[in-house]
């Protein structure tokens, strides 16, 4: 049997997990956040080594703290600091108090590992449950959770947020796309959650598995753990036939949920200030922005008891805004994501990020949505190369080839403002996600 949007009741489009908190005044928000802000300064100080010498090199001490905005007298965190102190040193609860442990893949170097206590762990559920709801997702809905599970945090984290708002959890992580493909169709959920390179994997081989994706029940993706565009987002939709929503999280802070797109306005993330502030600088100069400003996006938490993490620097470059949303929420939002400001490309003088490359990509006629970025030296200077594939079913031979490269180039060209090599790839010849895309590759080191 196969389950179709016409077998689901349609859901309650005023839903919200926690409406008290989700519309609190911005003044009342003030408040709370002084409040948690003065606990969080003081358990870093008071339990971390690391947090202790760093307000002492500062000449800063918790009670200094007598408004917000006394927030910026206090050290910027980075992810240094969580590898330099590896693996328990950053914590401010003892390993033996601790319920969970994740770490990154450390294939550059020592991972980072994080810590959360039952505490975290349940205020993480209740903001995941939160972000799932204002993303479409109710109680009584099946969610296809193919995040990948283990030391990623992405898994689990939406795991625990689905089974707290009242979903029934289908937890195949990620791979075996064929078999996640059949899943949808048989089991019928209506949400999905995945990467959204994954994801579009998942509709690729739907469709070469002449499976009508679209039309299954599936009405809300919600996509994160990597920078996405605009464009892929309409990609998304129409494949998939589903309502894509973008969510925001980083291990270092608590996962995904720390933001979240409502499916009312899907412009700007939610960003969850009751247990999170929010600050955007200048990267360069480290100096605050205003809001609406665009920046690095800077995060100290409020309520975390195992790992509290003090003006941490994200490098994600974004902007916020705290006006009004139409689905009512009053929490300040954060608006997508550009890029990294450490995945800034600089090809002869001209800033690339990788987002820019596939805003450009995404939708041209006769190409598919996969691409990726090569990096190398064209003598003393960095130079840039971009693989794309042509879709099936499309004139692919060397000359027709060549012509589709040279239309990209032009595009990167006329829209980005640098010059690149583009080559124009077979069906299936560049490299499919089963997770994080692989969008950047650096050659330049041999």
């Amino acid at each position: 049997m196969t389950i179709s949007h016409a077998d689901r009741p349609a859901a309650d489009p005023d839903f919200m997990f926690d409406r008290e908190t989700e519309t609190m005044s911005r003044g009342a928000l003030a408040d709370l956040q002084k409040e948690r802000l003065q606990w969080s300064l003081a358990r870093a100080y008071d339990n971390v080594g690391h947090y202790r010498r760093s307000f002492d090199a500062a000449g800063v001490k918790p009670g200094d703290l007598n408004s917000l905005a006394d927030l910026r007298k206090f050290p910027f965190s980075v992810k240094t600091d969580l590898r330099d102190n590896y693996p328990f040193d950053i914590f401010a609860t003892p390993v033996h108090q601790l319920a969970r442990i994740h770490a990154s893949s450390g294939t550059t170097g020592k991972p980072t590992v994080v810590g959360y206590t039952q505490g975290d762990l349940d205020r993480w559920a209740d903001l995941m449950a939160r972000s799932m709801a204002g993303a479409g997702a109710r109680p009584g809905d099946v969610l296809h959770n193919a995040y990948g599970y283990g030391l990623f945090t992405g898994g689990l984290g939406a795991h625990a947020g689905a089974q707290r708002l009242g979903c029934a959890v289908v937890p195949v992580s990620g791979g075996g796309t064929e078999r996640q493909v059949n899943l949808i169709k048989d089991l019928g959920p209506s949400v999905l959650c995945a990467t959204p390179s994954y994801a579009l994997n998942i509709a690729e081989v739907a469709e070469k598995m002449g499976i009508d994706i679209a039309a299954l029940p599936v009405r809300r993706g919600l996509f994160g753990a990597e920078p996405w565009s605009n464009e892929m987002r309409t990609e998304l939709d129409r494949r998939l036939g589903l309502k894509s929503v973008d969510v925001y999280g980083l291990s270092e802070i608590m996962g995904p949920g720390v933001a979240c797109e409502c499916d009312v306005a899907r412009d700007g993330l939610h960003g969850w200030e009751d247990h999170f502030l929010f600050e955007v600088i200048d990267p360069e100069t480290l100096e605050p922005l205003p809001m609406g400003e665009s920046g690095e996006l800077v995060i100290t938490t409020l309520t975390k008891e195992a790992m509290p993490m003090i003006r941490y620097r994200t490098r994600d470059i974004t902007r916020l805004t705290d006006e009004p949303c139409a689905c009512g929420r009053t929490h300040v939002r954060i608006m997508r994501v550009t890029g990294r400001d450490d995945d800034m490309m600089i090809i002869r003088g001209v800033n690339v990020y990788p987002s820019q490359v596939e805003s450009v990509l995404v939708g041209l006629e006769g190409l598919s949505p996969h691409y990726q970025i090569k990096l190398f030296k064209d003598g003393p200077l960095d130079a840039m190369a971009v693989d794309v594939e042509i879709l099936p079913d499309t004139p692919a031979g060397e000359d027709d080839r060549a012509a589709k490269a040279h239309e990209v180039r032009h595009h990167i060209k006329s829209i980005i403002g640098v010059t690149c090599k583009v080559i124009a790839k077979l069906p299936g010849e560049v490299p499919r996600s089963e997770g994080k895309a692989v969008r950047v590759v650096d050659q330049r080191k041999g």
